[in-house]
């Protein structure tokens, strides 16, 4: 029960502060309703408290429609002038391609397994050599003759 009269307490003293408000909003608006003027409200500072006189001094100028017409027009100004380029730099034009980080972190270990690669062709080499070392030489003759006759065939 007793919880029951405090929210009935707290529901009174909302509706007090509420009537409050909205007499403090109409007597507000009334005396604004008089004042007419042509010239941009200050802005009003809430949550930041400007530190330095020169924006304290900025925030509180007015501003005036002219003013704002005539930096408008000066910005387009400036945007309609061909804008020159004087130097090209060749690595902005063609863009990289997606795989180039991969590629680049890739490359040393390729390289050390490129150097293991030709070992090993070597050493298979050696033993092949070693196992049947007629079979293979006379294929090698062969090859090697191959080639010397392509390579006059095609100088001709």
């Amino acid at each position: 029960m007793e919880s029951v009269g405090r929210l009935e307490e707290e529901a009174l003293k909302r509706k007090e502060r509420l009537k409050n408000l909205k007499r403090k909003q109409e007597s507000t608006a009334n005396g604004e309703s008089e004042q007419t003027t042509d010239v941009i409200p200050r802005p009003v500072f809430r949550n930041y408290r400007p530190e330095s006189e020169e924006i304290k001094e900025n925030a509180l100028e007015e501003i005036k429609p002219a003013d704002v017409e005539a930096e408008v027009s000066s910005q387009l100004e400036m945007m309609r002038a061909p804008i020159v380029i004087e130097e090209i730099d060749i690595a902005n034009l063609a863009p990289r391609k997606p795989d180039w980080d991969l590629k680049r972190d890739v490359s040393k270990k390729l390289e050390k397994l490129e150097r293991r690669t030709q070992k090993a062709i070597a050493e298979l080499i050696r033993d092949r050599l070693k196992a049947g070392q007629d079979d293979i030489l006379q294929a090698v003759n062969v090859a090697s003759a191959a080639i010397a006759a392509g390579s006059k065939v095609d100088d001709d």
